[in-house]
């Protein structure tokens, strides 16, 4: 239960490409860069003709393509390469780094920051969100803060060592992904509450749903689930 099927329904995506082949789905992160590469070789044309690009974004250096319809706001930063798709909303103060790819109507918005990432169809990240080194499946929504971390804090055995690959947890079974750096895999229609963060090597199922201030830790999460955080409060009368 660990393939791209499982977490996306891969009739309805365009992107379908990417996980062709692939016995696990987090190895079409990998994929991201060699795509846009390869689809950049085989005749794809960077430029934004048809979008609306504010005056002050900087797209580039590297060659980035925006499709027909899409807006990009003031201060957005889009760094090649990079293929974003049609009538996608990148926002103001948005960063885009290296190898993102952004499927029809994908959305980044205010101060989210994506690297080596995939958002399929109408995916958002909106507000104060890192995606790093994930995949996030169709209409998937990050609640405001959504942090997908990508790095463990003890990657590096030593501080010139360098970094161990991540390891995913799943079912009792452990993989080791042969990635370095590895942040979430969120399947189709996934939402999170405000300022979750998933660790490194998180795999969530299909319309499961993760409330606000959740940390997730690195391991596989089944579809059709809430995931709560439960806190104990204490209210004091305030003494004047």
């Amino acid at each position: 239960m660990l393939t791209a099927a499982d977490y996306f329904d891969l009739n309805t995506t365009a992107l379908a490409e990417l996980f062709d082949g692939t016995d696990f789905v987090w190895q079409a992160v990998a994929r991201i860069g060699p795509w846009i590469e390869r689809r950049y070789a085989e005749g794809l044309r960077p430029g934004y003709e048809g979008a609306e690009v504010a005056q002050t974004a900087v797209i580039g250096p590297g060659p980035v393509y925006i499709g027909p319809g899409t807006v990009v706001g003031p201060g957005v930063y889009i760094e090649g390469p990079a293929i974003i798709g049609a009538d996608c909303e990148i926002r103001h103060g948005a960063l885009l780094r290296a190898n993102t790819i952004l499927g029809d109507g994908a959305i980044v918005g205010h101060a989210s920051e994506t690297k080596n990432a995939l958002l399929l169809e109408h995916a958002a990240a909106p507000h104060f969100a890192y995606v790093g080194d994930s995949i996030l499946g169709q209409r998937v929504n990050l609640g405001a803060g959504t942090k997908l971390s990508n790095v463990g804090i003890t990657s590096r055995a030593q501080p010139d060592a360098p970094r161990r690959n991540i390891m995913l947890h799943c079912d009792g079974a452990s993989f080791d992904s042969g990635l370095t750096k590895l942040g979430a895999i969120l399947g189709d229609d996934v939402e999170t509450g405000c300022n979750c963060v998933t660790n490194p090597g998180v795999l969530i199922g299909p319309r499961s749903l993760v409330y606000a201030l959740t940390s997730l830790a690195p391991g596989c999460y089944p579809a059709d689930h809430i995931i709560k955080l439960r806190q104990t409060q204490r209210r004091i009368v305030r003494r004047r």
